[in-house]
C-alpha cells in the first residue's frame, strides 16, 4: 500500500496569481510556478508511490482561490486517487456550516483553514461554528502551524495559546497541524503529548529537514501522530521523500507516517478504492 499525501493542491489561475506565492518560490528554490493539473499531480504521486492525495480548497478574506466545487471536479475525474479538504468563509458562519454539510455529503474527508491567510488565530470566535460543524460531520479540522513562507504575520500559527485553547474547548475535534510548526517545535510536541486528538503533518518540508526532536517523537511515543504531506506543487512527493531512510524510522513508525495514520484519522479505509491510472 502506497503513501497518503495529506496536503496538496491542484491549482487554479486565481491561486497562481496571488502575490504571496513569490516568496515561496525563493523558499523552494524554483524560478517560476508550473500550474498543477490532475494529470501532472498523479504523475508526481506515482513517481513517489503515493496512492492518495488530499486536495485543498482555499478561501480567504478576498474570496475563493480554489473553490470546493473545483476540488470536487478533480476528484470526480480520479476518485480513487484524490480526496477533498473543504474550505469556508469565516466571515459568514452559517453559510460556512451549511457548506461543510454540503461537502460532507459529497464525500470530502476534512476541512482546512489557513490562519495566516485570514490573520486570525484558530481561537478566534469566527472559527467556533466551524469546529462544531466538523465534529457533527465526523471530519478532522486541518490548519497551518508555525511561521509562514509568504510575507504575512506568523503569529496566528503559534500553537500556544491559540491551538491549546481550541483543543481544550473541543476535545472531540480531531485537529491536524500542517507545516511542522517551526520555530515552535517544543510547543507543537507538547500539544501532541497533551492532547490525543492533535496530529501533525510534515507538508512544506523535505523529510530530511525535519527537526530531530520531531523524528524522535515519530519513532517513540508519537508514532501514529505525524503524517506525511507535501504542499504540492510547491514541493513534489519525490523531493519530500528522497532521503526518507536517513530518518531511521522503524518499520511501524515508517508505515504510520507514510499512510496508516492518515487513513485512520481521515477514515479513508471507509471510502478508498484501488489505484487508478
Amino acid at each position: 500500500m502506497g503513501a497518503v499525501d495529506v496536503w496538496s493542491q491542484i491549482t487554479t489561475e486565481r491561486f497562481m496569481q496571488v502575490p504571496w506565492l513569490d516568496t515561496i518560490l525563493r523558499w523552494t528554490g524554483q524560478t517560476e510556478w508550473r500550474p498543477a493539473s490532475p494529470e501532472t499531480t498523479i504523475a508526481a504521486m506515482d513517481a513517489a508511490d503515493v496512492d492518495v492525495a488530499m486536495l485543498s480548497a482555499w478561501c480567504g478574506p478576498s474570496g475563493w482561490l480554489i473553490t470546493n466545487d473545483e476540488v470536487t471536479e478533480n476528484i470526480a475525474r480520479f476518485p480513487a486517487r484524490f480526496k477533498g479538504l473543504a474550505s469556508v468563509d469565516l466571515n459568514n458562519p452559517m453559510a460556512a456550516v451549511r457548506e461543510i454539510r454540503r461537502c460532507t455529503a459529497s464525500g470530502f474527508v476534512g476541512v482546512r483553514i489557513v490562519p495566516w491567510l485570514w490573520d486570525l488565530p484558530p481561537n478566534d470566535r469566527r472559527y467556533y461554528p466551524i469546529y462544531a460543524a466538523c465534529i457533527d460531520a465526523g471530519l478532522p479540522f486541518c490548519t497551518q502551524i508555525g511561521h509562514t513562507g509568504p510575507l504575512c504575520r506568523s503569529e496566528p500559527g503559534r500553537p500556544i495559546p491559540y491551538l491549546d485553547d481550541v483543543l481544550l474547548d473541543f476535545p472531540e475535534l480531531r485537529v491536524v497541524g500542517g507545516h511542522v510548526g517551526a520555530p515552535w517545535i517544543e510547543e507543537v510536541l507538547s500539544l501532541a503529548r497533551k492532547y490525543p486528538n492533535f496530529y501533525i503533518d510534515t507538508s512544506a518540508y523535505a523529510v530530511h529537514r525535519l527537526p530531530r526532536q520531531m523524528i524522535d517523537f515519530m519513532n517513540s511515543d508519537g508514532r501514529g501522530r505525524v503524517m506525511f504531506g507535501t504542499n504540492w506543487p510547491m514541493l513534489s512527493p519525490a523531493r519530500c521523500l528522497e532521503r526518507l531512510n536517513v530518518l531511521g524510522l522503524d518499520a511501524d513508525a515508517r508505515a504510520q507516517f507514510l499512510g496508516a495514520a492518515a487513513r485512520r484519522v481521515f477514515r479513508l479505509d471507509q471510502k478508498e478504492g484501488g489505484r487508478e491510472a
